[in-house]
């Protein structure tokens, strides 16, 4: 086989990380995965509030806004006896954990190990790791790099104006925890997304009033929140509160930004030639492969996507061409093809920061990569109940989580609503 002998370093060990290493074992490379924190399961590990060194956003009592028959791997999914389809974080979790013991991918892993530095050396990567534990460092050559590091642990914060004259308390949803800490408060939430409209539901239930600032039209639909009151963007914040676009004044206690995440790279040397503009990490061939060191790839960026679904594509795609099974195109074609990219989004009026976006077809995304590559594309199956989900935390939040589907075969799938308890 072409790749033996070839060796890999998978960095973190989170839903891309664990299938990252998996592959790369199956293809019978020399894989190790290094995972900073002391468990693997990247954002689905739950920390609690004021430990030192955060790096989930994991919040008590959240559940999946997918359903877990979307949320498995191609050739691993959630046990069939888990009667409900959105399952709360601790079930993803032991869903993590038991891929990793069915492929026993434990002995590939270090935990306690923080990767400090990667930069290109002859053809190979140098490695410097932190051993966190004994706060020793080592050097370690590899051929390949998968980047696994997640993306939900640096805060995007926004920039508002007046936003340091306000007084009150301020947090991104990255540090929120429990809604009980906001009993009796008034709280503006920033931000309609996922985070933003389930923070909302959890602490509305504690809370006194909660006003939720964003641009969405529609609106989102909040009849089933008594306590929760619409508002359109902050123009600028005061002392004790806002003036909102439309010229209207409120005064709250605390601000919750659920504005999103900063994609971060800090341990790649500056050799590595990759750039993060708002959000748009480049070069990259299909958004996975850095063109500069095609040896590298970053899995995980495309939003809008099937998460564990397209990570292990977008694997099993940079190992074809690891493994020989394929040959990359040349640096002027693979550049090519990423102008194309961009000015597409261009003529769309995306900006940089939906420079990785997948809009509403990700699956001509997966077609790309599965046919570039000659690999198995993701099941029909999965793309359809994605369809029937889209949106719906934003405008059924109350009700959406109480359908349960179920797989019938690699083209469709059936739903149906949970028994009442």
């Amino acid at each position: 086989m072409a790749s033996k002998g070839k060796r890999v370093c998978v960095i973190g060990a989170g839903t891309a990380g664990l299938c990252a290493l998996k592959n790369s074992l199956q293809h019978g490379l020399d894989a190790i995965a290094y995972e900073q924190c002391s468990e693997i399961g990247g954002t689905w590990v739950y920390t609690k509030p004021g430990q030192d060194d955060v790096h989930s956003s994991m919040y008590e009592g959240l559940r999946t806004n997918l359903p877990k028959e979307v949320m498995g791997y191609p050739d691993f999914t959630y046990p069939k006896d888990i009667e409900q389809s959105f399952v709360p974080s601790a079930e993803v979790l032991k869903f993590l954990q038991s891929y990793a013991q069915h492929f026993n991918l434990g002995k590939y892993i270090k935990l306690q190990h923080e990767i400090i530095r990667v930069r290109p050396l002859k053809g190979k990567w140098e490695i410097y790791v932190r051993d966190i534990k004994n706060d020793k460092f080592f050097k370690e050559i590899f051929d390949f790099v998968f980047v696994c590091n997640g993306h939900y642990s640096m805060p995007l914060m926004p920039e508002i104006e007046g936003i340091d004259d306000y007084k009150g308390r301020k947090l991104h949803s990255h540090w929120y925890r429990k809604p009980d800490t906001f009993e009796g408060t008034t709280v503006l939430i920033i931000g309609a997304g996922p985070s933003g409209m389930d923070i909302a539901n959890h602490i509305s239930k504690f809370s006194k009033h909660i006003y939720l600032s964003h641009n969405l039209d529609p609106a989102p639909n909040i009849d089933f929140m008594q306590n929760v009151t619409q508002k359109t963007v902050v123009q600028r914040f005061t002392e004790d509160g806002a003036i909102f676009k439309d010229g209207t004044t409120e005064t709250f206690d605390h601000i919750i930004f659920c504005t999103g995440y900063k994609y971060t790279f800090p341990f790649l040397s500056m050799d590595v030639l990759l750039r993060v503009d708002d959000n748009f990490v480049h070069p990259l061939y299909k958004h996975c492969i850095n063109i500069h060191y095609p040896t590298m790839a970053l899995i995980g960026l495309p939003f809008y996507v099937c998460p564990s679904q397209s990570f292990d594509l977008q694997v099993r795609f940079a190992l074809a061409f690891y493994t020989k099974k394929r040959e990359f195109p040349s640096r002027d074609e693979m550049f090519a093809d990423l102008e194309k990219d961009v000015e597409q989004r261009r003529k769309k009026g995306l900006t940089n920061r939906q420079g990785h976006a997948m809009g509403d077809k990700p699956y001509d995304y997966y077609r790309d990569l599965s046919e570039t590559a000659g690999i198995e594309n993701i099941k029909t199956v999965i793309n359809k109940i994605m369809e029937d989900c889209s949106r719906k935390y934003i405008y059924e939040l109350a009700t959406y989580r109480n359908e349960r589907f179920q797989v019938l075969d690699d083209e469709t799938f059936v739903k149906y609503p949970m028994k009442a308890t």
